[in-house]
């Protein structure tokens, strides 16, 4: 499986000099650390409840974004486990409650990382979706990361009605970039919770 990935990331990388990929991914698919998708599927069913609705399936959001032919992946992970490495590592932030953070088992990364991995990426359904192959779209996306806001994983702390969480960053990115990310849906059946925190505070903090 390693090396179809591998495959997959070179096809993605070479099929446009300059390009941005959105990834949807199954919230903790192909995790070694249950807990995630057991606390993924308890806060569904919370919400569900409270909202009165169906549950549904929840993901997470990732980039791949080449720039004249070098590729690089964005993504928040957490400051430990598989999924983690110093590499590329450009924003660091808290995870719960602020005072957490002190330990790294409290902390979330953000990851700009040239030539990086995306653990999971072989899980993303549909694949890699073509935002974009504008140069300037892909640099300002590079140029944003080490910029986004490092608000508290989980909670509501900027005042948007949203959590901030991975999907709160792609958004964030992507809008403060110039693309349309307000119809970025996940996949049928699916939902992205925090994604519309990350266009609020893009709209705050002005596009482009």
């Amino acid at each position: 499986m390693a090396g179809d990935r591998r495959e997959a990331d070179a096809i993605t990388a070479d099929s446009a000099q300059s390009a941005v990929d959105l990834l949807w991914i199954p919230l903790g698919a192909g995790s070694r650390v249950p807990v995630v998708r057991w606390n993924g599927r308890l806060y569904e069913a919370m919400s569900a409840r409270r909202e009165r609705r169906p549950r549904r399936d929840l993901y997470h959001a990732a980039l791949e974004v080449a720039v004249a032919g070098t590729r690089y992946v964005v993504e928040m992970t957490p400051a430990w486990g598989a999924g983690h490495s110093p590499d590329g590592a450009v924003a660091t932030g808290p995870v719960g409650a602020r005072p957490l953070g002190r330990s790294r088992l409290f902390r979330y990364e953000v990851h700009c990382w040239r030539d990086g991995a995306i653990p999971d990426r072989a899980f993303a359904v549909g694949g890699p979706r073509r935002l974009s192959e504008d140069e300037h779209t892909a640099r300002r996306i590079l140029d944003l990361a080490p910029a986004v806001p490092t608000a508290v994983w989980g909670r509501d702390e900027l005042g948007t009605g949203d959590m901030w969480n991975s999907n709160s960053l792609i958004a964030w990115l992507l809008a403060r970039a110039g693309v349309a990310a307000e119809g970025l849906d996940p996949p049928d059946g699916g939902r992205a919770p925090g994604w519309s925190a990350g266009l609020v505070v893009a709209r705050a903090s002005g596009s482009g």
